[in-house]
């Protein structure tokens, strides 16, 4: 058994002719590796026209005769969208789904002692008759090997695919599926645990192998306890001859049970309230083609920085590195089979079947992933074909319950989730829709499968009233889907803003829906789902206050509301060092559902009015309530108000002065705000609002240390201008200059604008070790620096 990594040595043709599978060719390619986009775009203004092509990949390698009688298998873990794999001019296979694995058999035409040559014609056009196409697409589906690339020498004999069923008791049966003359084999199972343990178990080929391992340790979103399990096909020595290993196939797993019944998701018998986002596997600039450390860092911003225990994976199946990091952090997966409301003809239904089949075979291990999408997402009812998804879906995996996103009432239910999109909330009224009004079966699992974005976009740079607004309606959906019996969780649209096709998002190609941008830089809105974590260290709180208290960036100068997102125990609030109030949470108000409610900050004056006016304790509370009606109301005064004026003998002239004076209008001396967030009885965090006085730009490397091998690694940098206090400054849109030095590379623009005070880029490695540096500079502020170390994994290379 050989393994190789075959992700470098490509060369790369942006428009493929017949003559790029000839074992002879003299034409000048372009080197690549893998992963590899057909064409990188701008990050706004893009157009799909670009990547929607006939291209064509080639690779040449030496083929030793060490190989003969024994099987060359290629493996590809995504080619968008539709492949066809050639060897020395002889055609071997074809895919017809860009989001899935597939492995040729090149065996037949390999020459072995000479130079052979492997070609990909990859067509990323979207007039092809497979999932997703055949309809309107909102997000872009790119083209190119965008995943990595294996070649493994086995034996004549070997495992095609192994599967463990492992209930958190510990109860397992393990199955597996070979190919060739197997006739007289065995199997042996190996279960290793988290702490190294090792438990053996026989098996037969045509029998699943069946046991109990005791004192496991479940897996579950607070302790996902991975174990290993590694199944060997052995052909029993004769003669004398000790036994040989044909194979071994190697996956982790966990021992968790899952239910999903009418009351909610059940994991391990305990029930789990969803709180999680959709996601796009995209990124600027690069689409699909991302290596597997940028994948795996969107797995730990969901689980870390936005506080999600769940995630949807938009519309297809994700990278393998995605789902390996949800396994090791504790996330629960929605995946579903690729496609976005259309359904096709019988051939376009026969390739959604077989791409369902591929997504379980393929991910039916990871024990993140407990619902698997069986519908079109958005798609009419088709019960035939419905009825075959399911049915082949449930064949596969038993351990698993079904649903399909749709945004309409009283769909046919096949599956055993109704899972549904909901938009109906419009600012006000209730969150989401009642789940007796959706859903035909209430005796079967209910979710909202997305809520949010879409019907409310929000850009970072955008007002501020706007952008709190965005805010507001995730979490008045995230409280009201949490407050509704029945309804098991809700995903919110989305995770980060994407790339689009004309008819969606904005006119930029870019729809605004995610509570991150294209660069995953934080919004407003992704306070709402931060501040939801539970805090077990003082660096856990959050602290994101929606206001900047300038009373220059509002209407008129009129202030408006400040909402402050928290999971700190309360807020205080101090002006200009003098103390005025202390919040907590409402337990009752709006948001009471939620674990951490957001706190709004209602009063301005607090005990002021005692300390600099004079006031009695009985008179301050009475005038502080008038002037913080007049401070939400825009000036105007209630006629119990006007009452209470007459009862204190308090005349408008001097309301008005105390107005200005603890309130504030343009023109007025500016204030300085402070909050802090008290947890335990102390302020652990502190946000300061007051004038800027000086810029910085802030670069922050997500991933510094990085390793080329297998593929090409990649970080992720996040830009922001902040004040002297740190606070984004959303209206900066000065333009960052980027220089690297050392063995990495620029993906994308070497200028790059702030969009609401942010931006971002990504460094590719390029194959060697060393140490590099990013320098970025912008007018008005003083350069800054992020130093990145590469190290070199040794390939295996063939």
């Amino acid at each position: 058994m050989e393994h190789y990594d075959w992700n470098d040595g490509w060369l790369f043709a942006p428009v493929f002719t017949p003559a790029l599978v000839q074992p002879d060719r003299a034409e000048e390619l372009t080197p690549v590796r893998v992963p590899h986009t057909v064409k990188p775009l701008p990050y706004n203004y893009c157009n799909e026209n670009d990547y929607q092509r006939l291209s064509g990949y080639r690779k040449e390698f030496f083929a030793p005769k060490e190989w003969e009688g024994r099987t060359v298998l290629l493996t590809f873990g995504a080619v968008a969208h539709d492949a066809t794999v050639f060897c020395n001019g002889r055609r071997m296979f074809h895919h017809g789904c860009g989001y899935t694995a597939f492995t040729v058999d090149l065996t037949a035409a390999l020459r072995l002692g000479q130079k052979n040559v492997v070609a990909v014609r990859c067509d990323s056009r979207e007039d092809l008759n497979i999932p997703p196409f055949g309809g309107q697409l909102d997000g872009l589906t790119y083209g190119g090997i965008y995943r990595a690339v294996s070649l493994d020498i086995k034996e004549p004999a070997y495992l095609r695919d192994i599967f463990i069923e492992a209930k958190a008791e510990g109860d397992f049966r393990i199955y597996s599926s070979t190919v060739g003359e197997t006739v007289g084999c065995t199997l042996q199972a190996e279960i290793r645990s988290p702490s190294g343990s090792r438990a053996l178990y026989q098996g037969e080929l045509s029998l699943p192998i069946v046991g109990t391992l005791n004192g496991v340790h479940p897996w579950s979103l607070e302790h996902p306890s991975l174990y290993t399990l590694t199944v060997r096909l052995i052909r029993p020595g004769t003669n004398g001859l000790p036994d040989r290993v044909l194979d071994e196939r190697s996956t982790r797993f966990g021992f968790r049970t899952l239910q999903f019944v009418a009351g909610g998701l059940y994991l391990n018998g305990q029930r789990v309230e969803l709180r999680g986002l959709n996601r796009h596997q995209s990124y600027a600039y690069q689409g699909y083609a991302m290596p597997d450390s940028i994948q795996r860092l969107d797995a730990q911003l969901l689980k870390k920085e936005l506080g999600c225990n769940a995630v949807r994976t938009s519309h297809c199946p994700p990278s393998p590195a995605f789902l390996d990091a949800c396994d090791e952090l504790g996330i629960l997966v929605f995946t579903e089979m690729p496609g976005w409301q259309h359904l096709g003809d019988d051939t376009w239904k026969a390739q959604a079947l077989q791409n369902c089949r591929e997504m379980v075979c393929q991910y039916r291990n990871h024990p993140s992933i407990f619902l698997w999408g069986v519908r079109v997402s958005g798609s009419a009812d088709d019960e035939a074909f419905y009825k075959r998804t399911n049915e082949t879906v449930r064949r596969l995996d038993p351990t698993r319950p079904t649903a399909g996103a749709r945004g309409f009432h009283k769909s046919q239910l096949l599956e055993d989730v109704y899972a549904y999109n909901d938009y109906s909330y419009r600012g006000r009224g209730p969150g989401c829709e009642a789940r007796g009004n959706v859903t035909p079966d209430t005796r079967k699992g209910y979710l909202i499968s997305e809520f949010g974005g879409q019907q409310f976009p929000a850009k970072a740079f955008d007002d501020e009233p706007h952008r709190l607004a965005q805010a507001l309606r995730y979490a008045a959906v995230l409280n009201d889907s949490i407050a509704q019996q029945g309804v098991a969780g809700s995903f919110g649209w989305c995770m980060t803003d994407y790339n689009t096709h004309r008819e969606f998002g904005s006119g930029d190609r870019i729809a605004y829906h995610g509570v991150m941008d294209l660069f995953r830089n934080p919004k407003l809105s992704a306070a709402v789902y931060a501040s939801q974590k539970t805090p077990r260290a003082p660096s856990d709180i959050v602290l994101e206050v929606s206001s900047g208290m300038a009373l220059g960036d509002l209407p008129g100068g009129i202030p408006v509301a400040c909402w402050v997102f928290t999971n700190a125990e309360s807020v205080r609030l101090y002006r200009d060092n003098d103390f005025v109030a202390e919040f907590a949470p409402d337990r009752r108000g709006r948001f009471a559902a939620l674990p951490h409610p957001p706190i709004e900050i209602q009063d301005f004056v607090g005990s002021l009015l005692e300390k600099y006016e004079g006031l009695d304790r009985a008179a301050a509370p009475q005038v502080a309530a008038i002037l913080n009606e007049m401070r939400r109301d825009a000036m105007e005064l209630s006629p119990l108000s006007r009452a209470r004026m007459l009862s204190l003998r308090l005349s408008a002239q001097e309301l008005l002065r105390m107005y200005y004076k603890y309130i504030g209008v343009l023109g007025s001396p500016t204030s300085v705000y402070r909050f802090e967030a008290v947890w335990h009885g102390r302020a652990v965090k502190t946000v300061i609002r007051e004038p800027v006085q000086s810029v910085r730009l802030e670069c922050t490397v997500h991933n510094p240390i990085l390793t080329d091998g297998p593929t090409w690694d990649c970080a992720a940098v996040s830009l922001r201008a902040i004040d002297q206090n740190g606070n984004l400054l959303p209206y900066c849109s000065e333009a960052v200059q980027l220089r690297v030095e050392g063995p990495v590379e620029i993906l994308g623009p070497s200028v790059v604008p702030l969009r609401g005070g942010m931006a971002g880029t990504y460094l590719a490695t390029t194959g060697e070790a060393g140490r590099a540096v990013l320098h970025c500079k912008m007018e008005g502020a003083l350069d800054t620096e992020a130093v990145l170390t590469i190290r070199c994994r040794e390939e295996s290379r063939a």
